[in-house]
């Protein structure tokens, strides 16, 4: 089970991270994340990424630097990662990669009372989401091959890991679909069924 943690945000992870580098300000953090792309990772909103960073700061894991000021600017503060801030940032990527922790897909979600629509615009919906697969899963391979002639293969691999979890749904999705047209699907003609005359016949609702 993973542990609770006294700054459970991950963009906090992803802060820790950045700050390996170097000390920087907000500002700088954010400009680093979404210029390596992190924001296909974690959402990185202003609002958010500061309420962040004072929760790193407040339990010890990032400390200020130093406070700078341009002209008639705010002053702003650079912060450092501190001895606790790296072992924290280590702990906590152990725990994520060693243990497997219950995610709630939306498209899980949606399958779960897939019955509330009727089969023929669910056939139209999932075949519309397998073609978007599809050209994401192009565009995103297409980059992959393209970076990969320059950028090491270690920065690579979340995108990797995004396109195999995009490929494995799509196929899956493939399948229920042929099952689907095929009128193969245990249960299909009760529902049906229910969407042509309003009767339940499994007993209980969708």
């Amino acid at each position: 089970m993973a542990k609770r943690r006294k700054v459970g945000n991950l963009l906090g992870l992803h802060v820790l991270a950045t700050l390996f580098q170097r000390p920087m300000h907000p500002y700088e953090m954010a400009a680093e994340m979404r210029g390596r792309g992190k924001e296909q990772d974690v959402k990185i909103q202003w609002g958010s990424l500061y309420t962040v960073v004072q929760n790193l700061e407040r339990h010890g894991f990032i400390e200020a630097a130093e406070t700078t000021r341009e002209g008639r600017r705010p002053e702003r503060t650079v912060y450092q990662i501190t001895d606790a801030g790296r072992a924290e940032a280590a702990d906590w990527l152990r725990d994520i990669l060693a243990v497997p922790e219950r995610e709630y897909p939306r498209l899980k979600a949606a399958l779960s009372v897939v019955g509330v629509l009727p089969p023929d615009e669910v056939m139209s919906l999932v075949g519309g989401r397998i073609r978007v697969l599809d050209e994401e899963i192009r565009i995103v391979t297409e980059m992959l091959e393209e970076w990969s002639h320059t950028v090491p293969r270690i920065f690579l691999i979340e995108t990797e890991y995004s396109v195999a979890l995009q490929r494995a749904e799509r196929d899956w999705l493939d399948g229920l679909l042929t099952e689907l047209k095929a009128g193969t699907l245990p249960g299909m003609a009760e529902w049906r069924h229910y969407h042509e005359t309003g009767e339940l016949q499994f007993g209980e609702p969708f």
